[in-house]
């Protein structure tokens, strides 16, 4: 079964369901379960306040989401307010759970998060995916997503869906990832290759992780361009707090936009991209040094020791990301650019330069450009979020009443 493309979903509580009275039903279960997760534990009154509804409509659609498994109760709320103390409702922690999975050049992690947003199973394994066929990487991948899913039942979770990211554009049906280039592959459905009986969603990791920042970060930011980096540099652009997909759903390839048009060229059949520039592989080669794991490890701490030749590679690769994201800035005035994935870990030396050619080039006011507190997790937390956020706005669909 597959679910519908992330991006798709209501970007509020309920949003884009039938106006219909069953519709009605659908979208207050949704905000008592974003009104509960965002500020619970709460009572049924507290509740009932918040959404404007009554306190017996309220106790109705409250009833059914602990019949659901998806609300608890934790007895009579904190003393010293004013009445008779309500029951305290909170967000289960037990029962549904987002399954993230990530299948990246050098790597393939997969996650389990509850309903309250907490990591409670994963596993990670190591080594290299790039030019192996997607079979045996996929048939790794549904072990790692079986010894999580084990590991989060026995703690009483149930998983409510997989999300899985991937370095490469993904298709509108979510699920065949049409070009994957550091990977190799072309035109693959994953879904026959996954766990069977879970909804399934596949989309690019460098959306997953803007969605990341979107929902984990400080709330501040829903306009922004979210930039991540492996061995490939990927980008994701947010418009009023939604993804920006574009026609084929392709939005955002930063990586692969060219800096000079002459360059060497790249693995997506062009000249020049900015991979070729700031990706991880051309960093290293610029420093001086072989490509291997822990890459971005290895430039940080030679960063930090003071390495020239490691600090001038960064410095020019920030100059790379600036030239590539200036017609970005200019088209779409963002609030920020977000550097995220292994860009986080190299922003000290990347951002002076990449700051300066945004000012010198953009034509309103200077980006700001902040850094990514979720590093190199944005894209395997997005995605397990991803199934997190579907089954908050819309419990119904779980609960089989829809």
């Amino acid at each position: 079964m597959t679910a519908p493309p992330h991006g798709a979903h209501p970007s509020g509580p309920g949003r884009g369901l039938p106006d219909t009275q069953q519709g009605m039903r659908r979208r207050n279960l949704a905000r008592v379960m974003h009104t509960v997760r965002a500020e619970g534990p709460l009572s049924r009154a507290t509740v009932a306040s918040r959404i404007g509804l009554t306190r017996a409509a309220v106790s109705t659609l409250v009833d059914e989401l602990i019949r659901a498994g998806l609300l608890e109760e934790l007895g009579p709320e904190r003393p010293g307010r004013v009445g008779r103390p309500g029951s305290a409702l909170a967000v289960s922690g037990q029962g549904p759970a987002g399954i993230g999975a990530e299948i990246g050049v050098d790597h393939l992690a997969v996650c389990a998060v509850d309903l309250r947003g907490v990591v409670r199973a994963r596993a990670v394994r190591h080594g290299t995916n790039r030019g192996r066929p997607p079979r045996p990487v996929l048939a790794e991948l549904t072990a790692l997503v079986g010894e999580v899913v084990a590991e989060a039942e026995r703690s009483g979770l149930r998983p409510a869906g997989l999300a899985v990211a991937v370095p490469g554009l993904v298709g509108r049906d979510a699920r065949t990832v049409v070009r994957a280039p550091n990977l190799g592959w072309h035109d693959t459905d994953l879904a026959p290759h996954l766990p069977d009986g879970m909804p399934l969603t596949v989309d690019n990791e460098a959306n997953f992780g803007a969605l990341a920042e979107l929902w984990l970060g400080d709330g501040a930011l829903h306009e922004f361009l979210h930039v991540s980096a492996e061995i490939g540099i990927g980008g994701a652009v947010v418009v009023e707090g939604r993804l920006l997909r574009g026609t084929h759903g392709f939005a955002g390839e930063l990586g692969h936009v060219p800096v000079r048009p002459e360059g060497p060229p790249c693995a997506c059949g062009g000249r020049g991209c900015l991979e070729q520039y700031a990706g991880e592989e051309a960093v290293l080669r610029a420093a001086g040094l072989a490509p291997g794991e822990n890459g971005v490890e290895v430039l940080a701490e030679r960063a930090a020791q003071g390495d020239k030749g490691v600090r001038r590679a960064l410095r020019d690769a920030g100059i790379a990301l600036g030239i590539a994201l200036t017609g970005a800035v200019n088209l779409l005035d963002p609030e920020a650019v977000v550097l995220g994935g292994a860009l986080a870990a190299l922003a000290p030396w990347l951002v002076p330069s990449l700051e300066r050619e945004l000012a010198e080039r953009t034509a309103g006011p200077a980006c700001t450009v902040s850094v990514s507190r979720l590093g190199s997790e944005g894209p395997l937390l997005g995605a397990a979020h991803s199934v997190v956020r579907a089954v908050l706005d819309d419990p119904a669909a779980l609960s089989g009443r829809a």
